[in-house]
């Protein structure tokens, strides 16, 4: 998982609240077990006509926004199913990091595991952050995860709050596996005490 540090990326302004994971990631695009190349049909609804066409008022069809790394919403975004898809989606578009008023929980757990970092902050920040997003390229923020401060154009810094575990997982790029990895030389010491690095061995017992 790559490192997350310091963020100064395009931000997509998508003001909708109750955005679920079927919208983020179509039901028909589960079947794959990669977490690349979902990026194309992320938002796919709201993104394409149903002749695959683009619509070109969704916001992430516009430039600069196709670039964009960081989408800023309205309350209770990736409600809906559980499914990784939908992180996987987004950070395979390219987001890092969503900013909303709240997130549905499931989904606000699988964007730590998927290398991106979801900020909560109150819905007036949210619109003001929006109205940074509408400038386009003049509108940059930076996302700051070690000073936990979200950077506006102007330089006024927004603080937001993190659960330091995850923080600390996100700035060493740790996912759950390179998490218990960090313990494997006390993993395979136990391992070793308890025969595990032995060959199993069955016994058949035929009546």
């Amino acid at each position: 998982m790559d490192k997350f540090t310091v963020l100064t990326a395009i931000a997509a302004p998508l003001p909708e609240a109750n955005i679920d994971t079927d919208k983020i990631i179509p039901a028909r695009f589960l079947k794959t077990t990669k977490r690349s190349g979902l990026g194309v049909h992320a938002f796919d609804g709201m993104r394409y006509n149903a002749d695959g066409s683009e619509k070109p008022d969704f916001v992430l069809n516009r430039e600069p926004y196709r670039k964009a790394g960081i989408l800023i919403t309205h309350d209770n975004l990736g409600c809906g199913s559980s499914r990784e898809h939908a992180p996987w989606a987004l950070l395979d578009f390219g987001i890092r990091c969503v900013i909303a008023p709240s997130f549905a929980d499931i989904f606000f757990n699988n964007c730590f595991k998927n290398g991106i970092l979801p900020i909560r902050l109150p819905r007036d920040i949210c619109d003001a952050l929006m109205d940074d997003a509408r400038l386009g390229a003049n509108g940059r923020l930076t996302v700051d995860l070690a000073r936990q401060v979200v950077v506006r154009p102007d330089g006024q810094e927004i603080a937001f709050e993190i659960d330091p575990l995850r923080k600390h997982l996100l700035l060493e790029g740790l996912d759950d596996i390179g998490q218990t990895l960090q313990h494997e030389g006390a993993i395979s010491t136990f391992e070793a005490a308890r025969g595990q690095d032995q060959p199993w061995q069955t016994r058949i017992v035929i009546d």
